[in-house]
């Protein structure tokens, strides 16, 4: 047995969790018959070769059964609702066509890929317009990790992954191959995107469950499968979590507090594996974790809840006794030395609801916020000034880049920290410093995920930046898009409604 430390607690600050917002949405157990776990297909690469991967990756709408009755009008990539998992290998050149087969203008964001802004990156400046498509081309230079691909047309981009534009990626590389590791995908190597829904008719109605803290429902949605169960025929189990919900954090545990070990947060392997009996992720995160089943029987059932809220539950059958232990120690990351003399970023979240900004400004389109030269390694001071006992947890994204987490309140970060990481939830009365550098040139944006919130005005962008190469950048502006959008949805500009237009 390993003598590793056991986590018991959440870490996060109890009063600022989600179930004290006055507008929170509590999860509760779904009364339909238990379904089958759906696992997404792994996305085929049109070519593939021993340097290059060919993708295309279509946005498109679609009908998905999710409740007994009508089917549910959905959006997703490649499929009806959510999408086919991608898979990126470390050292290839990827070549993406991306096809909008949607109403309405989209964009492909890769968060947590390291690489060119703003096009590349796939943020607001960067719309496929309806029965468009467009290309881009990168390298692939990052660590194995569980990342993932969303919609981000602000201020739309809560509501259109709210209707399903939410897709898994894994990159692969050989220092990942070589740990002892689950890596038999479908099997042994599980995705689980975290969603909650509300229904009306069978349907979803964005606009009627608006919140401008952010959207939630009452039915807990996993894999876009409402009341789940898996079949567990190996005793080890690896479950890549990804909190794809647009507002709720999910506070996980299963039954009988069985132990789970973290193996990687949001970009790869963490240095050392951290052991838990409860875990909770923000908004945008993710958690792989190793589940050991060994000390059950064929025909148990082990449940995973949020709270005391059943999401999905395992059933375990026959399976091969495996004895396989995890090292103590499982990769060694960057962390470079802070540049001499460079300057320490401040980045304060303010507000709740309409009035959530960014170092006191609202989000704009065309403004450079901050810049950091490229080369540069240096500090960010993420804080959030809502009050500790009224206020929420704002999960912090910042674009193009995977970085270090190096305090919370001058403290040590949490355990399962102390890895590559591109989402960082920040506690009310907190600052979070992170350790920041970045491989590629571009404009980028900076946002709480709480996705109502980025689109209510919560975001900032800033610009990597090289002294002996400046470069110009024409960025998309607010009225173009406003202007699309009216014309694709069918009505005036002056009577178009997006929530979080107002910004």
């Amino acid at each position: 047995m390993s003598d590793r430390k056991v986590y018991t607690d959440y870490f996060f600050d109890e009063p600022a969790f989600n179930t004290h917002d006055g507008g929170y949405v509590p999860l509760k157990e779904p009364t339909t018959p238990q379904e089958t776990l759906r696992i997404p297909k792994l996305l085929k690469p049109d070519k593939e070769t021993d340097t290059d991967m060919y993708y295309t990756v279509i946005a498109q709408t679609g009908e998905t059964q999710l409740l007994p009755g009508a089917k549910t009008k959905t959006w997703g990539y490649n499929t009806s609702l959510l999408g086919q998992t991608i898979v990126f290998k470390n050292g290839k050149t990827i070549h993406i066509t991306l096809k909008n087969e949607l109403p309405e203008l989209t964009t492909f964001h890769w968060h947590g890929l390291n690489v060119d802004g703003p096009i590349t990156d796939g943020g607001c400046h960067a719309p496929v317009y309806p029965g468009k498509s467009t290309q881009i081309e990168f390298k692939c230079h990052q660590p194995a990790a569980t990342l993932w691909l969303h919609a981000h047309p602000c201020p739309a981009t809560a509501e259109h992954v709210w209707k399903g534009l939410a897709d898994g990626v894994i990159v692969k590389d050989d220092v990942e191959s070589k740990l002892p590791f689950p890596r038999n995908y479908g099997v042994d190597d599980i995705p689980l995107i975290l969603q909650d829904r509300a229904f009306h008719d069978n349907q979803f109605d964005y606009i009627a469950d608006y919140d401008p803290d952010g959207v939630q429902g009452p039915t807990p949605m996993i894999n876009g499968t409402i009341n789940p169960y898996f079949d567990v025929t190996t005793q080890r189990l690896r479950l890549r979590i990804l909190d794809g919900a647009n507002r709720r954090e999910w506070r996980l545990h299963f039954s009988d507090d069985l132990k789970f070990t973290q193996i990687a947060s949001d970009g790869g392997i963490l240095p050392e594996p951290v052991d838990f009996t409860h875990l909770m992720i923000t908004c945008a995160e993710r958690a792989e974790i190793i589940v050991d089943f060994g000390k059950y029987k064929p025909g148990d059932e082990v449940t995973l809840y949020s709270d005391d809220v059943p999401i999905v539950r395992f059933r375990i059958h026959e399976f091969a006794k495996d004895d396989t232990k995890l090292p103590d120690r499982l990769v060694d990351i960057p962390d470079p030395q802070v540049t001499p003399n460079s300057q320490v970023h401040k980045v304060v979240m303010s507000g709740m609801d309409e009035m959530v900004e960014i170092n006191g400004k609202k989000f704009d389109m065309q403004r450079i916020d901050d810049k950091q030269k490229l080369g540069n390694v240096e500090y960010w001071d993420i804080s959030n000034t809502n009050d500790r006992d009224t206020g929420m947890i704002h999960p912090y994204h910042m674009h193009g880049t995977q970085f270090r987490v190096v305090s919370r309140n001058g403290h040590d970060p949490y355990p399962n920290e102390r890895g590559l990481k591109d989402t960082i939830g920040v506690n009310p009365g907190e600052t979070v410093r992170i350790k920041v550098w970045f491989e590629h040139l571009g404009v980028y944006m900076y946002h709480c995920h709480i996705i109502e919130h980025e689109d209510g005005g919560m975001m900032a962008q800033f610009e990597v930046y090289d002294p002996d190469h400046p470069k110009t950048y024409k960025l998309m502006d607010m009225d173009t898009l406003m202007t699309a959008f009216a014309k694709e949805r069918g009505v005036k500009k002056d009577e178009l409604y997006i929530p979080g237009m107002d910004m």
